[in-house]
């Protein structure tokens, strides 16, 4: 049995990669958040993986990532607004229905399934900023072919 979890999350971060912005700029978007990362940012990250379906010919797993939106703001000013827009565009370009899911053929998988399992909404408050974060986390249902 093969991990999918790096292949999906490649195929996330070129989905997003120059496709969402704000404020006429494009948002950044990274696996690891480097020490001088502007704002806003999307991270991009995996959560677990769950052999699904235990049979004697293939191997399906359940794949969980996280699409996380950081914005940021001089303490007390700001508003989530921004954080819900942007999670709002990486939902239309990743939850899509049957026939247009991450082609990983090449990687020796196939995926049949894409679910925006929930997202949620945080605030940070630190003494100079206060954060707005939205997290998505989409399930994907993986098999190994």
């Amino acid at each position: 049995m093969n991990d999918p979890a790096k292949f999906i999350r490649k195929k996330i971060i070129a989905a997003l990669t120059g496709n969402i912005s704000s404020g006429g700029s494009v948002v950044p978007v990274y696996g690891t958040v480097p020490g001088n990362a502007t704002f806003p940012h999307i991270r991009v990250y995996g959560v677990n993986l769950v052999e699904v379906d235990q049979n004697r010919t293939s191997f399906t797993t359940e794949v969980t990532s996280r699409i996380e939106v950081v914005t940021r703001f001089a303490a007390n000013q700001g508003g989530e607004l921004t954080a819900n827009t942007l999670i709002s565009n990486c939902l239309n370009l990743l939850r899509v229905r049957e026939g247009n899911y991450f082609d990983l053929t090449s990687d020796g998988f196939k995926v049949y399934t894409s679910v925006a399992e929930n997202i949620n909404y945080l605030r940070d408050d630190t003494k100079s900023h206060t954060l707005y974060r939205a997290i998505l986390e989409l399930q994907n249902r993986v098999i190994e072919i």
